[in-house]
């Protein structure tokens, strides 16, 4: 079985990459190809290697976490590579993760694809198993991003003003914690509520 691949990517579609290892073309499956790297630099792909009847597909994804939820989310019963992988495309681990153990199934059904009946099964079969999973981040990354990010007093009544005019825009508290925590290292701390808001939203909108 194949676990990752190493190479330069040499055409994109809408749902797929080539891939050039060592002059093989290998046809992966991602969930954003345009966002991979554009500047013909070497990139990795974590596969899963599915094998059906008639054919062999390489699904890839640019990190390990990407791939094991990949992997956790075609163990649900009526959830294959196709949708997963579109799942995937739409929206963060972490963010689909916090919504099955919220029981958040009208987050879930945003997701293409998902139904009322196939997020409560996502919920049904994952929560037990998402209880404890959180997004895996290098110790190195994670000790920089909170030595470079402002204290929380330095932002004074500015975040919960801007949280409290999220929420009342129909976000869940999950979702900006997730959010307040990825944007918090780029801040200076003197933000106003509005520019809070404005970099809450722009951040809510790539899922």
């Amino acid at each position: 079985m194949i676990d990752f691949l190493r190479g330069r990517i040499v055409h994109r579609e809408s749902d797929y990459v080539v891939l050039d290892v060592h002059d093989v073309g290998y046809r992966v499956f991602v969930p954003n190809p345009y966002a991979l790297g554009t500047g013909g630099e070497p990139v990795v792909l974590y596969v899963h290697h599915h094998v059906r009847e008639d054919a062999m597909v390489l699904y890839g994804f640019p990190t390990r976490e990407e791939q094991a939820f990949f992997r956790r989310l075609i163990e649900v019963p009526g959830i294959g590579p196709k949708m997963a992988l579109g799942i995937l495309a739409s929206g963060r681990p972490e963010a689909i993760a916090a919504a099955v153990r919220a029981g958040d199934a009208a987050y879930l059904t945003r997701l293409p694809g998902v139904g009322k009946k196939t997020a409560q099964r996502l919920i049904l079969d994952l929560k037990d198993k998402l209880a404890q999973w959180t997004p895996a981040v290098p110790k190195g990354d994670a000790e920089a991003a909170a030595a470079a990010a402002p204290s929380e007093a330095a932002f004074g009544d500015a975040w919960p003003v801007a949280r409290e005019a999220l929420l009342g825009l129909g976000y869940r508290e999950y979702e900006l914690d997730r959010v307040w925590h990825e944007i918090r290292p780029g801040l200076s701390g003197r933000e106003t509520p509005e520019q809070l808001i404005r970099r809450a939203l722009q951040q809510l909108d790539k899922g």
